[in-house]
């Protein structure tokens, strides 16, 4: 693999709001050009339209959202002899949490028709209630790990 030296992680700030590193982390993920500031109001904009919806706690939806949408397995393909196989392995704890992320911001964005707090938050509000695409692209990667479990043996 990689010849050079392990990098290490910068330490990061709570957000302002909440005081939760998990949400400072999605909120870099959010924020395209290095608009931080506009990623921030587009986030706590969509928190309080989860709050006025649901009248849950939104950190508590948001939390719950993003334990549902995390999977525990996925594939990687490996390559043996002349063939490659799709290799069901587990997944990382810190790479669950950067999957989940990464897929629920996608799909709000690819939401038609409203601006993106509101996507965030109806995204935000599926993944809660354990429906939407971000649920469904879990679902298909747990179902095809599963379905290559007869390949787990060439696991390195």
């Amino acid at each position: 693999m990689g010849r050079k030296k392990k990098s290490i992680k910068r330490p990061m700030q709570p957000d302002p709001r909440y005081h939760n590193l998990l949400v400072t982390r999605f909120i870099n993920n959010t924020m395209l050009g290095g608009k931080k500031s506009l990623a921030e109001k587009n986030f706590y904009k969509a928190m309080d339209i989860i709050e006025e919806r649901s009248g849950k706690e939104p950190l508590e939806v948001f939390q719950k959202a993003m334990e549902n949408v995390k999977p525990f397995l996925e594939v990687k393909s490996r390559r043996v002899g002349g063939a490659t196989y799709q290799v069901p392995v587990e997944v990382t704890q810190d790479r669950r949490t950067a999957l989940a992320i990464r897929w629920l911001i996608s799909f709000a964005r690819g939401r038609k028709g409203m601006p993106f707090a509101q996507k965030l938050a109806a995204e935000l509000m599926d993944a809660y209630q354990e429906q939407g695409s971000a649920i469904k692209k879990k679902q298909n990667t747990h179902k095809m790990a599963e379905a290559n479990k007869a390949f787990a043996h060439y696991r390195w």
